[in-house]
């Protein structure tokens, strides 16, 4: 009797251990077991919700000279080949003094020198090289107009910075972060600009580009108050008018307005083209054809893993739109988010930098495509008109590959990141109505990103002969997780058609991406010729499966597979 109650005292206790052992897994990772039931995606083709904006088809970065370099000029190629609308390219310096050398954070163009006696040179050799490579691609410039000259510096000395990744570059923003010493003579060189693309380019390719004026003017690339930028705006918009009535030009390309200080610049610069005295005319409020601001997110190191900031990019995107929204007057206009990003520096290599270890793999994509629904969802929540999404990211020339920058690519072989690009780049027609059982609520996003269970959601379009539906699993940390078993239904195929054909894109740790590949190699610094070019194969995107046609019944398709924790997809149909 005694050894048989200890036998079952034991038994007793262990399957308490084992239920209690369950009770803190399901606890410690609330999304492991629910992750495993299928999540249901239905796609409403027939509920369409508007015109599906080609929003993601910005880019931009800070180094102007790396435009015209042999991989710059094949990633442009690559981006204006992806998109069937124009892309637009925005780069800092496009003003700035010196010889055209690149460097982290730098770039020069010399389109503006004073001669000894202080008369206006203009040099518009560089910046048109600059624009050249855009146009011969069939991209276009998202003119930031800055920074200022040396000649025209109200503090010119130092003038050209040196950024070393991981110091505290106190001295970055020096002589061409200041307000000019002359503001006729900066309203001349801009109108110079103008008119000099006019008659190089046309004007009706010049009325299609944006004429943004500064970046960043409420930190430290600005070194003015917030009047300050109002009169170089109102002088700027001014010059830009004179040369081109039909131009578009905009700002204030402030920084996140989550943030008090940067709600308070945009509140205030909005409130002074809206009814302040305009400082170029003496008249009252300022031309303003589009609107910019930046939303980032704040990655961090959490036990040693990264952790995605996507609660604080989407607040950006969402305050903006309420201050904007605020503005009668405004409320209509084109908004552009003229750098909308992980977190705020390119240049910042993960490799001296931890915490931007996901800028290699697919959960830069993973991330970037819930930021697309988040910004389409939003502004129609607040009723404004977003136009773009444009990503700060490029490439660098001369470092080392997959170095960790923030970047679509690496000595011309692109990254996962690429890839969300031209899925994106597929997608025509209207939005339509899109529900899922594993969606994060976007008011728990807005408070808390993805930090609980999985984003496991859709955005699909249709157009007359296609319907795609991107999905994709996301979570903000980078850990391990479990697949998500899709169970994919559309309905609203047109009854006409019998079979449609199927094509189902790919973003993971296997597909569409380079990184994984160049891993498996030894991480080679110098690929061999045979090397590099498989590498530049798997850069591209893939499908999971071959293409096949299949059968329709009822207007009706259902499909089911699996999509591994941070990865994407794209499901098309067409007929």
């Amino acid at each position: 009797m005694y050894k048989f109650t200890m036998k079952y005292d034991f038994l007793r206790t262990a399957k308490m251990a084992r239920a209690l052992l369950c009770f803190i897994l399901i606890a410690l990772t609330p999304g492991l077991l629910l992750a495993q039931e299928p999540v249901a995606i239905h796609v409403d083709a027939n509920s369409k919700l508007g015109p599906f904006k080609p929003i993601s088809s910005y880019f931009g970065y800070d180094e102007p000279n790396y435009t015209y370099t042999k991989n710059g000029r094949k990633l442009i190629g690559e981006l204006a080949a992806m998109s069937s609308v124009p892309v637009y390219i925005r780069t800092h310096f496009l003003l700035a003094t010196g010889d055209g050398t690149p460097g982290l954070k730098w770039g020069s163009t010399n389109a503006y020198t004073e001669d000894a006696s202080g008369k206006p040179v203009y040099d518009w050799k560089i910046v048109d090289q600059i624009f050249d490579t855009y146009l011969q691609a069939k991209a276009k410039p998202f003119v930031e107009i800055g920074f200022m000259p040396q000649a025209l510096s109200s503090n010119p000395e130092p003038y050209r910075p040196t950024w070393i990744p991981g110091a505290a570059n106190k001295d970055y923003s020096i002589g061409w972060s200041y307000p000019p010493k002359d503001y006729d003579k900066w309203g001349e060189l801009v109108y110079q600009w103008v008119r000099h693309s006019v008659e190089k380019y046309g004007k009706q390719q010049v009325e299609s580009w944006y004429w943004e004026v500064w970046n960043e003017p409420d930190i430290s690339y600005w070194h003015g108050t917030p009047e300050e930028y109002d009169k170089l705006y109102d002088y700027t918009a001014a010059a830009v008018k004179r040369a081109l009535a039909s131009a578009r030009v905009g700002g204030p390309a402030s920084t996140s307005p989550s943030g008090p200080k940067a709600a308070a610049f945009l509140q205030q610069f909005l409130e002074h083209c809206d009814h302040g005295k305009n400082f170029a005319t003496g008249g009252t409020g300022a031309p303003l054809d589009f609107i910019t601001y930046h939303a980032k997110g704040r990655p961090a190191l959490v036990d040693g893993r990264v952790r995605m900031g996507l609660a604080k990019n989407t607040q950006d995107v969402d305050k903006g739109y309420e201050i904007v929204a605020g503005f009668p007057k405004f409320r209509s206009l084109p908004i552009v988010l003229s750098e909308s990003d992980p977190e705020g520096c390119a240049a910042c290599s993960a490799r001296v930098y931890p915490q931007n270890a996901y800028r290699n793999g697919p959960l830069y994509p993973t991330y970037t495509a819930v930021m697309l629904k988040n910004i389409l969802e939003l502004a129609e929540r607040r009723g404004t008109n977003i136009e773009g999404m444009l990503s700060w990211a490029f490439e660098f020339e001369d470092q080392p590959y997959f170095d960790g920058f923030r970047t679509l690519a690496t000595n011309g072989v692109d990254k996962p990141v690429l890839n969300f690009f031209r899925m994106a780049g597929l997608m025509h027609g209207d939005r339509v109505k899109v529900e899922s059982s594993g969606r994060v609520p976007l008011d728990e996003v807005l408070k808390e990103g993805v930090r609980d269970n999985p984003d496991v959601d859709g955005l699909a379009v249709r157009s007359e002969h296609e319907i795609s539906v991107m999905v994709w699993n996301y979570h903000d940390d980078d850990v391990p997780g479990p697949e998500a078993n899709i169970e994919l239904n559309i309905n609203g195929v047109p009854d006409a058609a019998r079979h449609v054909l199927l094509r189902h894109y790919r973003i993971d740790q296997t597909h569409s991406n380079a990184y994984t590949l160049w891993k498996s190699m030894g991480s080679p610094q110098n690929p061999t010729q045979e090397q590099y070019a498989a590498l530049e194969a798997a850069g591209q995107l893939q499908e999971l499966d071959s293409p096949r046609w299949i059968e329709i019944k009822g207007g009706n398709i259902g499909l089911n597979f699996k999509l591994p924790r941070h990865a994407v997809s794209l499901v098309q149909l067409s007929w």
